[in-house]
């Protein structure tokens, strides 16, 4: 699997009510919807322009804050191929498997990589392109792999009682 897209870059300690501002926590909305509101507090130009494919690159501690898996979603929602990061708050992470949004930590990328610029990410040679040279990043584990290209969790244990004959 490759991703490619155009970078929105953004720094350290991004929490889940920027990521999908937390007045919208309790409303009663489609998933397309919360995909409207992605980072609408943060950057403007985003919410109306960032879309199918780009790529969201940050720095430390991503998506820190509350457990709320809408901020995931809604970033799945809006097309966002994927997010590079310097590092992960630990349920912000678990919250991207679950949800089979693909996610990436590889520090050096992330000091290279330009806001606008367009960028890959090989999932199959675990090496993520740029305009500045080609950095290797640990690849997902075999059962991770499977989240991520089942579309989450529960797609991916569905498929897996199918082919054993228990669903």
């Amino acid at each position: 699997m490759i991703i490619s897209g155009k970078v929105w870059k953004y720094g350290d300690d991004v929490n889940t009510d920027v990521i999908y501002p937390g007045r919208y926590t309790y409303t009663l909305i489609t998933e397309q919807e919360m995909g409207s509101h992605a980072l609408e507090d943060l950057d403007p130009v985003f919410n109306r322009e960032g879309g199918k494919g780009d790529i969201i690159v940050a720095g430390k501690n991503w998506g820190c804050g509350s457990a709320r898996e809408q901020a995931v979603k809604c970033l799945k929602a809006r097309g966002i191929g994927a997010v590079i990061a310097k590092g992960f708050s630990r349920i912000y992470y678990r919250n991207c498997l679950n949800e089979g949004f693909p996610t990436v930590v590889c520090p050096e990328a992330v000091e290279c990589i330009d806001n606008g610029e367009e960028v890959s990410i090989d999932f199959g040679s675990s090496a993520i392109r740029t305009s500045k040279g080609e950095f290797p990043f640990t690849p997902y584990p075999d059962y991770v792999r499977g989240l991520i290209e089942n579309g989450g969790l529960l797609p991916y244990v569905k498929k897996m009682l199918r082919e054993q004959g228990k669903l």
